[in-house]
């Protein structure tokens, strides 16, 4: 995992034909640009499913959600599939605002990984 700020880290795998990105520490205000930058580069050079999985997250804020739903949205125009895992702050928080349709909120990877597959 390479460090994307003070309290980002991040980093991605092939799985089953899917990128799936992994995070450790705050999805936050402090955080989101260098997040979408981070996805948006890896995504531009490859075609394949996404799977983001937060399920090491410590904290995830409005920000946070935003950045997710951006990159939600973008994946949704390129028609490119998406997903989203997380552990039980991340699906508290998204489940609140409603976005767990939105963004594809799968109970945990291997759920994600079969869903994109299918």
């Amino acid at each position: 995992m390479q460090r994307l700020t003070v309290s980002l880290r991040g980093g991605f795998e092939r799985r089953q034909g899917c990128l799936v990105f992994q995070f450790t520490g705050q999805l936050d205000a402090y955080s989101e640009k260098q997040f979408i930058t981070y996805v948006e580069d890896v995504l531009l050079a490859n075609a394949a499913p996404l799977v983001i999985d937060l399920n090491k997250i410590d904290f995830l804020d409005s920000s946070g959600l935003g950045a997710l739903v951006q990159t939600a949205k973008k994946c949704t125009d390129a028609k490119r599939s998406f997903a989203l895992v997380g552990n039980a702050r991340v699906v508290q928080t998204v489940k609140l605002v409603r976005l767990e349709d939105f963004l594809h909120l799968a109970d945990d990877l291997r759920t994600a990984l079969n869903q994109l597959k299918a």
